[in-house]
């Protein structure tokens, strides 16, 4: 790994990855169609993992791949040909869970760097020390550890062990994310990566005798009681930094390719802040709030009691819409965009590109993919073209901010 602090992007399909090397990635993890703790997202394939691998390295990203399932045997007897398959592919380290998984990737994979993931529940020097001399060179801390309790594991272990933390995105309820909550009331097993979340919904009383009653749980404040805050430690990257954390994870192989940029650029600028010991501007702080989120905590990184839940409602919010995405622009302005949602010309939208402040301006005429002027851009993922304030390249987006609805 680099010598400096690494920030760490989800990749949850090509286009999510592409998106993530554009706004500046220092490394990327993703999934094969098996062993990855989220089934949902799109994954790739034997012969994608190889081609996202080499357009990676061809941009200097390192690529990690999970394979932290909690492993039955069939998936156990799959790994020796997996793990060999990844290693062909050029993938730079494998992320396990599993120990017998652990065994097979130093076995079958041996080129394959193995980092320890944070379903291991690595709360402390000796476990940390433990599978540094198995031969990891990475763990996945535990997302309950407290930054005084990270500096200790830092000092305590080899300096070449790497300490990988999560700084964004959606948190679990249980321990490290070991739960049977799926698997009990929706039949999924979230260990295999097919969780239904089930701490994000609404929870009632029954009384045994009054089956038809249902009661609240209390009489204000919510009852989604299993629901907890997402992460957000984009102003606090510095205090991360100096108890020793090496790799800075954004959590969302899930969610969508606006949300890789406009988190993954904001984190680039605050750990480049960080690095430079500058105060990070306003603006960046901003960004996050500006894709899907639920109500941000720090999680436990200030005490181990943590943030708590939020019992009011399991609903996620954003400051902005997703208006169109850049294909191509020339060196005018003018761009070919796809439409994601509905807007208008006159609207005040947002360009947001890779490494760039985002420039609030109007939306001027547009015309559709026969050439003819247009008001509006109503048709999903309708091609349009449009002039923008300045140039931006593939993956810029324009976003409409929602208090313009209002204004």
């Amino acid at each position: 790994m680099a010598d400096k602090p690494e920030l760490l992007s989800p990749a949850g399909d090509i286009e999510r990855l592409n998106v993530a090397l554009t706004y500046g990635a220092d490394a990327v993890y993703l999934a094969g169609p098996r062993f990855g703790m989220r089934a949902a997202a799109g994954n790739f394939s034997d012969e994608d993992m190889e081609k996202a691998a080499a357009l990676c390295h061809g941009r200097g990203v390192r690529v990690y791949v999970t394979c932290n399932t909690v492993m039955r045997g069939e998936g156990i007897a799959a790994l020796p040909q997996y793990f060999e398959r990844l290693q062909a592919a050029g993938a730079d380290a494998v992320i396990v869970t599993d120990l017998g998984a652990f065994t097979l990737a130093k076995k079958y994979a041996p080129k394959l760097k193995i980092h320890i993931s944070t379903q291991a529940g690595i709360m402390n020097a000796e476990s940390a020390r433990a599978f540094y001399d198995l031969g990891a060179s990475r763990v996945v801390l535990a997302r309950e550890l407290t930054l005084e309790e990270i500096a200790e594991i830092r000092a305590k272990t080899p300096a070449a062990l790497e300490l990988e933390a999560f700084v964004h995105g959606s948190m679990c309820v249980a321990f490290s994310g070991r739960c049977l909550l799926s698997n009990y009331l929706a039949g999924r097993d979230a260990n295999s990566g097919a969780c239904a979340q089930p701490c994000r919904w609404k929870y009632r009383l029954i009384e045994e005798k009054r089956p038809d009653d249902w009661l609240e749980i209390s009489e204000e404040g919510g009852t989604y009681v299993f629901n907890s805050r997402d992460l957000c430690m984009i102003d606090h990257l510095p205090e991360l930094l100096e108890a020793g954390v090496t790799s800075l994870k954004i959590e969302g192989r899930t969610k969508s390719a606006y949300y890789a940029a406009a988190v993954t650029n904001a984190y680039r600028h605050a750990l480049d802040a960080a690095l430079q010991g500058i105060a990070l501007p306003r603006v960046w702080s901003e960004e996050v709030n500006k894709v899907s989120h639920r109500e941000y905590s720090t999680g436990f990184y200030f005490g181990r009691e943590g943030p708590g839940q939020y019992y009011k409602d399991s609903m996620y919010f954003s400051d902005c819409d997703v208006a169109a995405v850049v294909e191509s622009c020339d060196g005018e302005g003018n761009a070919v965009l796809t439409q994601r949602n509905r807007f208008f010309a006159g609207d005040t939208l947002e360009l947001l590109t890779p490494g760039g402040v985002p420039e609030t301006f109007t939306a001027g005429p547009m015309l559709d993919a026969e050439g003819l002027e247009i008001t509006a851009a109503p048709h999903p993922m309708m091609t349009l073209r449009m002039r923008l304030p300045g140039i931006a390249p593939q993956y810029s987006i324009l976003r409409k901010p929602r208090q313009a609805e209002l204004a």
